[in-house]
């Protein structure tokens, strides 16, 4: 199941609301160790809705959100803690560079905080 997230840029994450309704974001994303890693801010609604229910499904996906391969059901944490953040930051910096520099840049400015969520499929 974790082959079909080889070499993908982009992961469609369905978080699911209180009512559990599912809300489907596209986002980047990392795999190290049997997980994948997403960088966010600490108070956006996917984070406040995986605070609140860990039960996550994912999939590959274009940068649009559509799915390119098989939802796969998960458990996603958030961790907002500076050694959470700093491992995270080296993860994207490696795999997206440039681009991730310059989210950062515009996160400073805006003062936002952030958060990994790591994701684990079960």
């Amino acid at each position: 199941m974790k082959e079909q997230f080889k070499d993908q840029k982009y992961i469609n994450l369905e978080t699911f609301r209180k009512s559990g309704v599912g809300v489907k974001t596209p986002v980047w994303f990392v795999e190290e160790n049997d997980a994948f890693y997403v960088w966010t801010e600490a108070e956006s609604w996917k984070a406040k809705r995986i605070r609140n229910n860990g039960a996550v499904k994912i999939t590959p996906s274009t940068a649009s959100g559509e799915a390119v391969g098989e939802w796969v059901d998960a458990h996603a944490t958030t961790d907002a803690s500076s050694k959470a953040l700093t491992h995270i930051t080296n993860l994207m910096e490696k795999k997206y560079g440039l681009a991730f520099a310059g989210f950062r840049m515009m996160g400073k400015f805006r003062k936002a905080n952030y958060t990994q969520i790591k994701i684990e499929l079960v």
